[in-house]
C-alpha cells in the first residue's frame, strides 16, 4: 500500500472527530450493517469500452467491474457538458430546475437549496469524501466543491492539475506546446506524475483510514481523461497503431442537419496544434490522418484510466471492502469522435449524451466472495493472453443520469427521496428521475418474467444551449445571458426527437410556439442519426407532453 503523508496524518486527525460525531448522530441503520459507496465519475467517457461492445478498446479492468455489476446499456446524460450535467446528477433534478446551463452559477443561490447525493449520504451518518473531478471546480460548486455541504472533508484535487493546458507536451520540434494531442513520459513531466496518478493514490489512502473506521462511508473519485487535452503516458499509444485506427462511420455533417445543432469544436481549435492545421470555422474539416491520431489518443487516455481505476478496485479487494461497498461507475457525458463531423460534446446526439453506467452491488449483482477470493485483481491492458470479459446482467430500458440520486439511496438502505413536486425551487430534498432498483430485482428462476418499466417512462430527456441559429464562437459554451435557443431532445427506444425553440434567459422560459429547427433520427432505421426526417413528418406531430 502507499505510505501515508504529511496531509493524511492531518486527515486522520481530522477524521476521527468527524467519525466520533457521527457515530453519536448518525440515524437509521447501524454503521456495522451500512453499505459503502465508491462513485467513479470519468470525464467525457462515452461508451467506448470492451464491455460495451467495443472490440478495438482494451479497457479490461472496467470490464471486469461490469462482469460483477448491472450493466445499463441506455443510460444518457440530461446535457452534454460537464457543469451543468454534473450538478444535475448529483442533486437529482434537470437542469431547468437547477438553472445551471453554463459555468457560471452556484444552483443554490440562484435556483434553490437542493441537497445533493453525497450531502444525503452525510446527513445520514457517512462520512462523505471527494477526490479529483467530482462536481465542476469553480463558481458552479462555489469554489468549493460545495463544501461543506456534501463533503465531511475538504475535497482533494491533484496538485499536478494546474499543469493540464500549459505547455508540456513535446512536439516534434523538440518543443514544449499546448497541444491537443499529448502523450508524454511521465517522468519529464512537471512534478513527474499526473493527475489521475495522484487521485487514486489519494483515494487508496482514504480507503486505508476508512477501513479501521466505525463510520460508512460515501467516496466519490473523479477522473480527468480523457477529456481534453489528450495528456497521457505515451506508452498506451502502442496498444492502438494508427493503422489499426478507422475513422468515424460519418465523418461528413449531415445534409439535413440544421446549422442551429451543429456545433463548431471551438475548443480543441485553440490547441497550438490544431491551430497549425489552419481549419475552416465552423465546419472543418479535420484532415483524415489527424483524425486517426486524435481517435487514437482518445482511446489511449480510456485505457490510461482503466488502468487507475483497475489499481483503485484491486486496493478495495485487498482492503476486503469489496463484500460492504457499492461501486458505481459512470461519466457526465460523451465525446464526438468525427460523427457528424463533430469533435466535442455540446450536442443533443446519441453519441455526446449516451454513457456508460454500471453498478456492482454485492450479493445481488454477483455473489459476496469467498474469503481470500479477489473480485477485482489488476489486469495489465499490455497482456494480450487476458481474456475478453462479457458484461455480468444487463438492462436495455432507457434510464437518465438522474436515477443515480434514488437509486444509489435506495441500494445503500436509505429512505428514497420522495418525487418532486412541480415547481420544486423551494424543496430541498426530493427528485426529478426514477428509482431503478426494481432493475435489481432479479429472476430467481430463468423462466420468471423481467421486470419491465412502464413505456412512457422509457424515455430520456436531454438539453443544450445556444446563441443563435447558426454556429459562431460561443456555440458550443454560450453563457447564460447569452442564450436565445435551447434544444430540447426526447430519446425513446424507437426514435430522436429534437426541437430547437426560443428561450429567455432572464425568465428560463422556452416557447414552444416559437420553433427554429427540429430534428428527427429512427433508431432501427438510421442508429448513426445521419437522416433527419422532421420536415418529412412535419414535426409537431410528436408527443412533447411528454416533456416532464
Amino acid at each position: 500500500m502507499l505510505p501515508p503523508s504529511r496531509g493524511l496524518l492531518w486527515f486522520g486527525l481530522v477524521l476521527g472527530s468527524v467519525c466520533a460525531s457521527l457515530e453519536s448522530a448518525a440515524p437509521g441503520n447501524s454503521a456495522a450493517d451500512a453499505l459503502n459507496v465508491l462513485l467513479i465519475i470519468v470525464d467525457d467517457l462515452r461508451p467506448s469500452l470492451g464491455c460495451y461492445r467495443d472490440k478495438l478498446i482494451r479497457s479490461p479492468n472496467i470490464d471486469q467491474l461490469a462482469s460483477h455489476s448491472l450493466l445499463f446499456q441506455n443510460a444518457f446524460a440530461q446535457q452534454a457538458v460537464c457543469a451543468p450535467s454534473r450538478v444535475s446528477f448529483l442533486t437529482g433534478r434537470r437542469p431547468d430546475t437547477t438553472r445551471l446551463y453554463d459555468f457560471s452559477s452556484y444552483w443554490r443561490v440562484h435556483a434553490g437549496n437542493f441537497s445533493t447525493i453525497p450531502q444525503y449520504f452525510k446527513e445520514n451518518g457517512y462520512v462523505t469524501l471527494s477526490v479529483g473531478k467530482v462536481f465542476h471546480p469553480g463558481i458552479s460548486s462555489n469554489h468549493s466543491d460545495d463544501s461543506p455541504y456534501s463533503w465531511s472533508l475538504p475535497a482533494y484535487h491533484p496538485s499536478s492539475e494546474k499543469y493540464e493546458n500549459t505547455k508540456t507536451c513535446r512536439g516534434p520540434d523538440g518543443e514544449l506546446h499546448a497541444n491537443l494531442l499529448c502523450p508524454v513520459d511521465v517522468a519529464d513531466v512537471p512534478e513527474g506524475t499526473l493527475p489521475d496518478k495522484q487521485s487514486t493514490e489519494q483515494a487508496i489512502r482514504l480507503l486505508e483510514k476508512m477501513k479501521t473506521s466505525a463510520s460508512p462511508f460515501f467516496l466519490a473519485v473523479g477522473y480527468h481523461k480523457p477529456h481534453i487535452p489528450f495528456r497521457y503516458p505515451k506508452e498506451f499509444q502502442k496498444l492502438y497503431p494508427l493503422e489499426n485506427i478507422t475513422l468515424a462511420p460519418d465523418p461528413q455533417v449531415p445534409a439535413g442537419l440544421p446549422p442551429v445543432a451543429y456545433n463548431p469544436w471551438m475548443d480543441i481549435r485553440q490547441r497550438e496544434d490544431v491551430q497549425a492545421l489552419n481549419l475552416s470555422v465552423p465546419y472543418g474539416p479535420v484532415p483524415a490522418d489527424f483524425q486517426r491520431k486524435i481517435r487514437q489518443s482518445y482511446f489511449a487516455s480510456v485505457s490510461y484510466v482503466d488502468t487507475q481505476v483497475g489499481q483503485l478496485l484491486s486496493a478495495l479487494d485487498e482492503l476486503q471492502l469489496a463484500s460492504s461497498t457499492v461501486v458505481v461507475l459512470t461519466s457526465d457525458h460523451g465525446w464526438a469522435l468525427g460523427e457528424h463531423g463533430e469533435w466535442a460534446k455540446y450536442s443533443n446526439f446519441d453519441v455526446t449524451t449516451r454513457v456508460p453506467l454500471m453498478f456492482y452491488v454485492p450479493g445481488r449483482t454477483a455473489p459476496l466472495p469467498e474469503a481470500g477470493e479477489k473480485l477485482f485483481p489488476y489486469i495489465d491492458p499490455f497482456d494480450s493472453a487476458s481474456e475478453p470479459m462479457e458484461p455480468g446482467r444487463q438492462a436495455v430500458d432507457l434510464v437518465e443520469l438522474l436515477s443515480l440520486f434514488p437509486t444509489l439511496a435506495g441500494l445503500a438502505g436509505l429512505r428514497v427521496p420522495p418525487r418532486c413536486p412541480i415547481p420544486s425551487f423551494h424543496v430541498q430534498l426530493c427528485r426529478e428521475g426514477r428509482n431503478l432498483l426494481k432493475h435489481f430485482q432479479f429472476r430467481a428462476v430463468e423462466g420468471d418474467p423481467p421486470v419491465h418499466a412502464n413505456p412512457r417512462e422509457l424515455v430520456a430527456y436531454s438539453q443544450y444551449p445556444r446563441p443563435a441559429d447558426s454556429p459562431q464562437w460561443n456555440s458550443d459554451k454560450p453563457s447564460l445571458k447569452d442564450i436565445k435557443i435551447m434544444g430540447y431532445s426526447i430519446r425513446t427506444i424507437d426514435y430522436r426527437y429534437t426541437v430547437w425553440v426560443g428561450f429567455n434567459p432572464q425568465e428560463f422560459l422556452a416557447n414552444f410556439s416559437d420553433i427554429h429547427a427540429g430534428e428527427l433520427y429512427f433508431v432501427d432505421s438510421d442508429p448513426l442519426q445521419d437522416h433527419n426526417v422532421y420536415n418529412d413528418s412535419q414535426g409537431g406531430a410528436l408527443p412533447w407532453s411528454l416533456m416532464p
